[in-house]
Parts: structure tokens; sequence; C-alpha cells
């Protein structure tokens, strides 16, 4: 059968079809509205087992950080359902009510995976957990950068938690938890370290001084993760709270301490930029190799009102309405790539070999000062030297 080709009289009608639909004042319409964003991520059901969580992107692993009976839950509270929350119409800003801690894995890009993985810990003042800017954009941006990402739901204080004590072992569980997939995920074991931002950057810092402590606590037959090592490989802090640094404390600093990425506004957010500049300073007197520390000159904290003429205060990888300190990611990739863990997975970093190279070194000790005072015996008087008189001639 030959294929119908349309033949003049055919077009002609279809153009006088639209030229009646354009005349008729009835048809034209106006463009409909666009309908309104969709709701929220609706949490899980209340059940008479654990809450079970759900992925917050889509495409998530996510898994319970203990065991149902573990000492470190609440058993009256983990059947509670989390509470999710927006900052703007749709998308999904924080969370509450977090009684079954969990972790949730995304992959990075297809080929480019380098084994390296970030487990984020987002910030809210242990109040709230701000998961949108501060873990959900970090998904999405480092899988690009071929960096595997896993999602912290850790406890809170609102809830009844100490931050000191359940959180920082919530992070130091994610790590030990995440090890333990490394061959199933496709990670490499020694590339695994914690992205901290804000209140989550505390838990970043305690997690690298603590880690050795968590693991002996912990080394019971009945773990099985007993035998995992909670020792981040590296830490990253942004515009970090409080360390212990902070309190007047002096806690010992282990020999393979953690490489640390720090990075801060500066007079806009003096009081964080204070704490980075502690830790810092810390871990730089200790000798500890690989740390480095950026302070940028303009910029507020998230959620601080910016004065006239500053940048927007957002937070995460965002640009910072193109303030230097939008950049922040670009400088970390500069030290992640230099110390080796954007190379090919099971290559041993540059940093694991210099903190091998590390493990004997003693605190470094500020011998330097101003020149010491010397007292000069006062000087002899000086007397004048008189020109002889002149002789008179008769």
């Amino acid at each position: 059968m030959k294929p119908r080709i349309p033949t003049l009289s055919t077009f002609s009608l279809l153009g006088a079809l639209t030229l009646a639909i354009l005349l008729d004042a009835d048809a034209v319409t106006t463009l409909p509205l666009a309908p309104p964003p969709q709701g929220l991520l609706a949490p899980g059901p209340k059940t008479d087992g654990p809450y079970t969580p759900l992925p917050l992107v889509p495409g998530g692993s996510v898994i319970p950080l203990y065991p149902p009976d573990s000492p470190y839950l609440k058993a009256d509270k983990i059947r509670e359902p989390e509470e999710y929350h927006s900052y703007s119409p749709g998308s999904l800003g924080y969370i509450i009510h977090i009684h079954n801690p969990s972790i949730e894995f995304h992959a990075a890009k297809g080929g480019l995976n380098t084994g390296a993985t970030l487990i984020l810990a987002a910030g809210g003042g242990h109040e709230k957990l701000g998961v949108g800017g501060e873990s959900i954009d970090e998904v999405f941006f480092f899988a690009l950068q071929g960096i595997n990402t896993v999602i912290l739901r850790n406890r809170l204080r609102s809830d009844g938690y100490d931050p000191r004590t359940d959180a920082v072992h919530d992070t130091l569980q994610a790590i030990k938890l995440v090890r333990a997939h490394a061959q199933e995920w496709n990670l490499d074991p020694a590339k695994i370290g914690v992205m901290g931002f804000s209140a989550g950057a505390e838990l970043a810092a305690a997690a690298s001084l603590q880690w050795a402590d968590f693991d002996q606590q912990n080394d019971a037959p009945a773990n099985p993760l007993a035998k995992v090592s909670s020792r981040p490989d590296y830490s990253v802090l942004i515009y970090p709270g409080p360390s212990q640094f902070s309190t007047g404390s002096n806690p010992p600093i282990p020999r393979d301490m953690p490489p640390a990425f720090i990075a801060c506004t500066g007079q806009g957010d003096w009081i964080h930029a204070h704490w980075a500049n502690e830790y810092f300073t810390a871990l730089l007197n200790d000798g500890v190799p690989n740390v480095e520390l950026h302070l940028y000159a303009r910029g507020r904290h998230p959620g601080d009102k910016p004065g006239p003429g500053e940048p927007p205060s957002s937070g995460g990888v965002s640009n910072y309405g193109g303030a230097p300190f939008g950049t922040w990611s670009a400088r970390f990739l500069d030290w992640f790539r230099d110390l080796g863990f954007l190379n090919k997975a099971g290559v041993e970093t540059q940093a694991a070999r210099d903190v091998a190279a590390s493990l004997e070194r003693k605190p470094h000790e500020l011998k330097w000062g101003p020149p010491p005072k010397t007292t000069a015996a006062p000087a002899a008087p000086v007397v004048p030297v008189l020109p002889p008189p002149a002789v008179k001639t008769p």
C-alpha cells in the first residue's frame, strides 16, 4: 500500500482551521499555571518495630547504624518516625527526631569512581540536621568528581542526646559500617573520611581524636564490627563549631592523626574562624602532616543575616553569590588530589605514607623569640676638647 501524501487542499484546510482558531477569541486561552511543588518526602510509618529510615536522595541505600537491641539506642524511642522540614517549598531542608540513626550510601558516577568516600555530617547546632544544603547537594556534586558519599543521620541534642557522646559515637559507628561494606560498594577502605559542616564539623574533629577509644570499647566477640577500624583517613571541617581544644583542655593527639582540611569565612563569622584556627594550630604545633586551613575575608555563617553589600549567607557547596568562599570546594579537591585520594582505588595515598612517616614525631617547640635586652655599661662622660688659647702678639 502506497503512503498517503498530503495534497495542497489538505494544507489549505489545515491553514483555514488554524486561522479560525486564532480569530476565535473564545479559543485563545492563557497559559495554565504550573502545578505546585511536590510535597516533601513523607516519613516512613510508625510500626511495632524500629523506625526504618527512607532514602533522602533517590537510589540511596539506607542502613541503621546499630542493631535494635544496641545499648547505644533508647528502646522506647526507636519506633518514632523522623520529621522532615523545609526552608523553601518542595525542598527538604532539615530533619529532627532522629532516634534510629542511619547512613545512606550513594555511589560516585560510573567510571569516574575513585573509591574515595565522604561521610557527610550536616550542621544545625545539634538542634536539627540541615541535610538539604549540607548533604543532599553534596551527593550530586561529589558524584561528578568520582567521590562516593554517605549521608549521616546522627542523633540530636534537641531530642535528648549528648552531641559529645551520642553524636560522636554515631559518626564513628558510621565509619565502621561504611568500611565493613567497602567491598560490596566498590570502595577503597583506606580512603574513607568525614566532611562536617558547623556542628557536623565538631563530629569530624572528635572522630579524628577519639576513634581508638571507641574501637577499644566496642571490641566484643558479639560485635560483627569489632575488628573494623573507625579511624577516618581524613577529616574536612567547614565553618566548624568548637573542638575539644576550645574548652581549654589539651586532649591527646594520636600519632596517626588523620590529615585535615579546614575552611571558614573570617570576620563575618569570627567565632567559627577562631575555632577553625584553634583546631589547625593544635595540629600544626603537634606536627600532624598535611593540615590545611583557608580563612576567607568575606562571608557569614549559614543562616546569619548578611550586611549591606555582603554575599548571601548560604552554606555547603553553593557559590555564595560569587564570593571567594564559594570556591572552597575547589580548594578541597586540590588538597584531596594532592594527597592521592583521587587516584585509582587500591593505590596507597600520599597521606597514608606521610602518616606512617610521622608516627615517631614530637611536638614542635617554639624556640624563637626577640633578642634579649643587654644592659650596656654606662658610657664615660665626654670631655670637650677646647682649642688652645690664642697667643697675643705685642
